[in-house]
């Protein structure tokens, strides 16, 4: 006699075929590029808004910044505080929403110098914010090559070698002597400036003067000087530009740089914008820096950030956006966005889908 086969337990049964809830006619579905079809550029790029994880990241960034860069000023009158300062500065962005850029050193470090400069060059920016070695390492570059190398090679060696390593980056010694040999008779010349005029420097304007004396069109500075873009470097100190002031300061003492003015100009710019974006490319005080800028106006409406960072340790630099909205540096309701990945990877794709459209609309 045949015994009958045993039934599906019940509650397992229940717990795996539970029925969902009516999927909403707006949600999109999950889909990746057709590799079987020839795709353009732009077709790649706007098939990551439905590939998931950090890729559909990037596909938000990209929507937000072209967000930032087609919004146009509306008609209502100029408030009474809103000088003409800033009406020229609303001119010379073409109307679109001020954005503000910050990056980190290694970025300078990296090719994507050469987007950076890019940006800059095509007036995309309004205004730049970085640390020491983003600013010493453009200059640096227009003295001597940078080369490829590896993650690696042993540090030791490379010290007797005289090679620096920044990640899988070789700078040879040389070019910071070569640095040191063309910044001096600068800082000499803005001393005597200063005693003469009674007027001190500003990190900035140490900067934009750095840019005019280059004269190199390979310079992300010398753009940013030509187009008239304040680039704002509140640790200028930390680094080979540091070493040399401290070498400056015994030989020739009395160069002041008076970093009050910069952040009043900063956090002004900020102030005076009727739409504000800020991209950062990694953490640490160019993030920060700018993020905190926003909170005089009330916070950011556009924000992308792109790191490789963490929240979990209580730094800025890792934050999410939405920390942000809670010191008032990002307004609540704001488009933002934070791509978890390495600049390197994701930023020229990004420009590529945003500004460099310009030049390829207006050739």
């Amino acid at each position: 006699m045949a015994s009958n086969p045993p039934s599906v337990p019940t509650g397992a049964s229940a717990a795996v075929l539970q029925h969902s809830e009516p999927i909403p006619d707006t949600a999109v579905s999950v889909h990746g590029p057709d590799f079987d079809q020839p795709l353009s550029l732009q077709q790649f790029i706007k098939s990551y808004e439905r590939i998931g994880f950090q890729a559909n990241s990037l596909g938000k960034a990209i929507d937000i910044v072209n967000k930032m860069r087609v919004w146009r000023l509306s008609d209502e009158p100029v408030a009474e505080d809103e000088s003409e300062e800033f009406l020229s500065l609303a001119v010379r962005s073409q109307t679109r929403c001020n954005i503000f850029l910050g990056y980190t050193s290694n970025l300078i470090s990296s090719g994507l110098r050469e987007i950076i400069l890019h940006l800059v060059k095509h007036k995309h920016v309004v205004a730049l914010v970085t640390t020491a070695g983003g600013i010493e390492e453009d200059f640096i570059k227009c003295l001597g090559k940078t080369y490829l190398a590896d993650f690696n090679l042993d540090g030791a060696e490379l010290r007797k070698r005289g090679m620096n390593r920044i990640g899988n980056l070789i700078v040879p010694n040389d070019n910071y002597c070569k640095f040191e040999d063309w910044l001096t008779p600068i800082l000499d010349a803005m001393l005597e400036e200063q005693k003469a005029s009674g007027n001190v420097w500003t990190p900035s304007s140490f900067i934009r003067r750095l840019g005019k004396e280059i004269n190199n069109e390979e310079s992300v500075y010398y753009w940013a000087y030509k187009n008239d873009i304040p680039v704002f470097c509140p640790a200028l100190t930390d680094g080979s530009i540091g070493d040399m002031i401290y070498f400056h300061s015994f030989r020739s003492p009395g160069l002041i740089l008076d970093i009050v003015q910069d952040i009043r100009n900063l956090n002004e710019l900020s102030r005076k914008s009727r739409k504000a974006g800020m991209i950062v490319l990694g953490g640490g005080v160019c993030k920060h820096q700018i993020a905190n800028a926003m909170l005089i106006r009330n916070g950011a409406d556009y924000s992308v950030f792109i790191n490789t960072g963490q929240e979990f340790d209580g730094s800025d630099s890792g934050a999410r956006p939405d920390e942000a909205v809670s010191w008032g540096k990002i307004r609540a309701g704001a488009e933002a966005v934070k791509v978890f990945a390495d600049a390197t990877l994701v930023f020229p794709m990004l420009v590529a889908a945003t500004f460099a459209q310009d030049a390829v609309h207006n050739p």
